[in-house]
């Protein structure tokens, strides 16, 4: 008897389904008197199903018989107190053209929360969804009124900002994220949508007063938070690091901090780092070594340090780094830690100082401490970097072939791959280095895959054109010089190919290459007339978007000319649209246009 009843039921079941989609079906092509008759039937079977009850008041208000509408609610309303009924009969009326009697009903919609409070997020809902903003608005208000443990403050900050009011809704989305930190995440990519880089931009400046003003009335560590990554949005990093500086101090046994301030000045160090902000980070890690007592951290921000003041310096700061580096090394307490630091001192002994056998030994010593496995690949990889710079290919491919081999199908054994194929291209070995590049296409590390497709590309599209392929070993050449941190050697040999083989596939790279080289040793106008010299002859080449974005930069950053930065952001928004560059033109574009974002 059981097993005859579930049948049943499971039948009954489908049949509704399959009914509702054919409903749904003739509501989707406009045949709403077929769908009226397909829901007429599932509401004889179930009168009190919201779901079905708002499908056919719907179909009947697409044919304007708001009267038979009116019934159905009505009937909905008489059978049992339904709150939302109302906002859908005030619907009726509204549609009607009768705003006093849709008023009515959208009040007493508001009101009923009143006695049952649990309704105030599916009126709310319903109010949205038929774009009440303002009613819905006051409902959300007076709910949290009457009933302070509710929260609807993600609610209303949506409202706001559909409304335009967007000191409200920066309010409401920083209440929120005040009482629950588990949303502040999900609200700064909300808040960053009405922000732009522009300090005084109008919605940056109420923001900031908002901030500032609960910060000097509620005290608490939040404000600063948010206050920080404001200043981090405009690109500000001096202000941000002030903020994490007080954060920092002031969360010393604070219960209001919920995220390690360590860790966030660690986190502002290393964007000032990728945001090509030197001396910033510099004075951030220095500030993080001067007042942690862990030994390990020090290490860390010493690595940081060196690596960025090597970055920045000239000749006569080699001798000083070079002490900063021996100095640290002396504390050979933690081997698998200090490693990194190891390497980043080979990198400069080899590669700034042509100190090639001092850098060898330091790291052959070091394969002997008791490193982890990645630790040690990594160890060898500067190796074979190191001999790729002394141009000892063949032992250079033995270190990247054991990494290979060690740490199979990691990222950095994809990394040692694409070495593989770089040293064999920088040998002229161009078949071979081809064959590891089509493997590498398929890299778990989007940026290895992203490398290997550029090289391949650059090998297959000139090497056809060139059946002695003297221009591709000449850029070989000029690469291999690069990597060994000889710009102006591989600049000129960069300059010997636009010459001699000028109707050369190769010319748009040599041309790029040699303007991102120029970038490098600070010859921005040089710089620039390479990339229009691309952008004005090879209107048809895959690196246009490339040779656009960079020209517009160094128009932002160097050379002072922001129209025609604008210009170049806005070429590449409207006519390379695919470009992985147009979402950073776009907001690049709308900073110089001084948009507002909504």
């Amino acid at each position: 008897m059981r097993w005859l009843l579930f049948l049943l039921l499971s039948f009954s079941i489908s049949t509704l389904a399959q009914n509702d989609a054919l409903g749904k079906e003739y509501v989707k092509t406009g045949e709403f008197e077929k769908a009226i008759i397909i829901y007429k039937k599932l509401y004889k079977k179930s009168p009190t199903s919201s779901y079905i009850i708002e499908q056919l008041v719907n179909c009947h208000q697409e044919l304007k018989q708001y009267k038979e509408a009116e019934t159905i609610i009505l009937a909905r309303l008489q059978r049992s107190y339904y709150p939302p009924s109302f906002i859908d009969l005030g619907r009726n009326y509204d549609l009607q053209k009768d705003t006093i009697n849709a008023n009515l009903n959208y009040q007493k919609a508001i009101k009923s929360i009143e006695k049952k409070g649990a309704y105030a997020y599916t009126l709310g809902n319903k109010f949205e969804k038929f774009s009440l903003l303002e009613e819905a608005k006051t409902l959300y208000e007076r709910a949290m009124e009457l009933y302070p443990a509710k929260d609807y403050n993600m609610q209303l900050a949506r409202i706001y900002g559909e409304q335009g009011n967007i000191e409200k809704m920066f309010a409401s989305y920083l209440n929120l994220a005040l009482e629950r930190a588990n949303y502040r995440d999900q609200i700064k990519r909300y808040i960053s949508d009405f922000i732009t880089e522009n300090n005084e931009d109008k919605n940056n400046v109420s923001l900031k007063k908002i901030l500032l003003k609960n910060l000097q009335t509620k005290p608490h560590l939040f404000w600063s938070e948010m206050l920080s990554w404001l200043f981090i949005q405009q690109k500000d990093y001096k202000k941000a690091f002030a903020q994490e500086k007080a954060i920092y101090k002031r969360s010393i046994n604070n219960p209001d901090a919920t995220t390690n301030p360590l860790n966030r000045l660690i986190e502002l160090g290393l964007i000032t780092q990728n945001q090509n902000e030197p001396e910033i980070a510099v004075t951030i890690f220095t500030f993080i070594k001067e007042n942690v007592q862990d030994p390990i951290i020090q290490l860390t921000a010493d690595k940081y340090i060196l690596e960025l003041k090597t970055s920045i310096a000239s000749k006569k700061d080699y001798p000083k780094i070079k002490e900063d580096y021996e100095v640290i090394l002396l504390d050979n307490r933690f081997p698998n830690e200090m490693s990194d630091l190891k390497i980043n001192y080979a990198h400069f002994l080899a590669f700034y100082l042509e100190d090639t056998k001092t850098a060898t030994k330091l790291l052959k010593k070091a394969l002997k401490e008791p490193l982890s496995k990645e630790k040690n690949a990594k160890v060898k990889m500067e190796l074979g970097d190191i001999l790729v710079f002394q141009e000892k290919f063949n032992e250079a491919l033995i270190y990247y072939t054991q990494i290979q081999r060690s740490l199979k199908n990691s990222t950095l054994s994809q990394t040692a791959r694409f070495k593989v194929a770089k040293t064999s291209y920088y040998k002229g070995d161009f078949i071979w280095a081809e064959s590891q590049l089509k493997i590498l296409k398929t890299s778990v590390s989007q940026l290895t895959a992203n490398d290997a497709l550029d090289l391949k590309l650059l090998i297959s599209d000139n090497k056809q054109d060139d059946s002695l392929q003297v221009a591709l070993n000449q850029y070989a050449k000029a690469d291999l010089l690069a990597f060994q941190n000889k710009p102006e050697q591989a600049i000129a040999i960069l300059e010997q190919i636009k010459i001699v083989h000028k109707t050369k596939s190769i010319i748009p790279q040599t041309l790029l290459k040699q303007a991102q080289l120029f970038e490098k040793t600070k010859k921005y106008q040089d710089a620039k007339n390479n990339y229009k010299f691309l952008i004005d002859n090879f209107k048809n080449s895959i690196l246009m978007d490339n040779a656009l974005y960079n020209l517009a930069l160094i128009d932002l950053k160097f050379l002072n000319l922001p129209e025609e930065a604008k210009k170049g952001f806005e070429t590449i928004i409207f006519e390379h649209s695919y470009s992985s560059y147009t979402s950073e033109a776009r907001k690049q574009y709308r900073f110089l246009r001084g948009d507002n974002v909504k």
